[in-house]
């Protein structure tokens, strides 16, 4: 999996992480249980409860809360991408053609957050936003 290059709170978001995917009933990827990209988002959504609970700086809480945002755009984006690609080989082929290796949550993640730190936006509302709307199995299967 190619290695994302980013700064800021955005890098923290493509450590190695995430426990592979698992065979359904049909052969095709699922993700198991809590994964790891699961629990940054809960851990993150804890120390919002905590800072708040605890009444800390008004603008920290709301970056960590831009954060959780765009985490978990990018994780839903991720997962519903990889549930598609259980159902169509060509975006697995494209996907390791790009480079990300094989279908897993890991490698799609990866692709979702290289693609989604593409996107033009304006501001973070915009950002999410546009997260939310992009077609990435489109993105995916168009040519590099």
């Amino acid at each position: 999996m190619p290695a994302p290059c980013s700064t800021g709170a955005a890098a923290s978001y493509l450590n190695d992480r995430g426990a592979p995917p698992v065979a359904s009933a049909g052969g095709a990827p699922r993700l198991a249980g809590v994964d790891e990209y699961q629990r940054e988002i809960r851990e993150v959504e804890e120390q919002i409860d905590a800072m708040t609970a605890a009444e800390e700086d008004p603008k920290e809480i709301a970056e960590l809360q831009m954060q959780l945002n765009v985490l978990r755009a990018i994780y839903s984006q991720a997962s519903s991408l990889l549930e598609a690609g259980a159902a169509d080989p060509v975006l697995a082929e494209s996907l390791a053609l790009r480079g990300y290796g094989v279908w897993n949550i890991d490698n799609v993640y990866a692709f979702v957050y290289e693609a989604a730190i593409d996107l033009p936006a304006e501001g973070h509302r915009s950002f999410v936003g546009e997260i939310r709307d992009t077609d990435f199995a489109g993105l995916l299967v168009e040519p590099a």
